[in-house]
């Protein structure tokens, strides 16, 4: 199994999200159950023109709508879905009491060797501005200004999805149309309208499918994951200022005890206006995002 870092050298084991497995697993099999008992087949829907239309159109879509960088950061982050590396609360509090407990036995500057040791990027980024004496209302600021970033940039990311969401059931449409367009050049064979009919509507499955049981769900766990780690990072910076404070073990530990409870819901920050603000315009009733 693969693994990341847990902030301080220690390996971290990356899990399978079960949930998306099952999920993603329930949805398909409802749907083929379903045909299966109306007297369908599987054959009915396996329409590879259909797929192309719907799947094609909609990356084209979503291409010409979000600058490639933008793009790009969201196909790293696709794995997450189902493949994440636990925040680890617990471990990262503990770490930063044991910080807590140097720093008051050999003082703040003492911790500036403990810098080279941790690997988790805000961790140390906290570290190093209260090591070097910055006021505390700077800290703060400056903290929560890259914090603001990271979701704007998260939230930014979730939108690419969501927009793909928007365009899927209207790329489904159009690939009915094109189908029924193809069905109307031969209605003088009236044996083949009814199944071609059939067959042209495959398209508006796909679309309605794939965006709410793929891209859209996709999006909200996306989402989910940014926000745990928006909280994991809200308390690793309130923690690291409670260690420049000169607040001892236990204090720190009363004091970050309740982010553990926040992990996974929603933060204090207001998600849907930095989303508001990531917007720009796009067709009516489909999201969309700018880099």
């Amino acid at each position: 199994m693969a693994t990341a870092d847990d902030g301080m050298g220690q390996p971290v084991r990356k899990r399978l999200d079960y949930s998306s497995l099952i999920g993603a697993g329930l949805a398909v099999l409802s749907l083929v159950g379903g045909l299966i008992l109306e007297g369908g087949h599987f054959a009915d829907i396996r329409q590879a023109s259909a797929l192309l239309i719907v799947l094609g159109g909609t990356l084209g879509a979503v291409l010409l709508n979000t600058p490639l960088e933008l793009f790009m950061r969201l196909v790293r982050r696709l794995p997450e879905i189902f493949y994440y590396a636990p925040e680890q609360l617990e471990e990262r509090v503990e770490d930063i009491a044991r910080l807590a407990q140097k720093a008051r036995r050999e003082g703040v500057v003492s911790l500036e060797d403990d810098l080279e040791k941790i690997q988790d990027p805000f961790l140390r980024r906290a570290l190093e501005l209260g090591v070097d004496g910055m006021a505390q209302q700077e800290y703060r600021e400056t903290l929560e200004l890259e914090l603001e970033l990271a979701e704007r940039r998260a939230e930014a990311e979730a939108h690419v999805l969501e927009s793909a969401g928007g365009y899927a059931p209207t790329l489904g449409i159009l690939g009915a149309v094109l189908g029924l367009i193809q069905v109307m050049k031969h209605i003088e064979n009236i044996d083949q309208v009814g199944p071609g009919i059939a067959v042209a509507f495959v398209a508006t499955l796909y679309g309605v499918g794939s965006a709410n049981l793929l891209f859209l769900p996709a999006a909200g766990k996306l989402r989910a994951r940014s926000r745990a780690q928006l909280v994991r990072n809200e308390m690793i910076m309130e923690g690291v200022a409670a260690v420049m404070d000169g607040l001892n073990p236990k204090m720190i530990r009363q004091k970050l005890a309740s982010f553990q409870q926040r992990s996974g819901t929603e933060v204090r920050r207001k998600s849907a206006k930095l989303g508001d603000a990531a917007k720009v315009t796009a067709p009516a009733g489909v999201p969309t995002v700018q880099g």
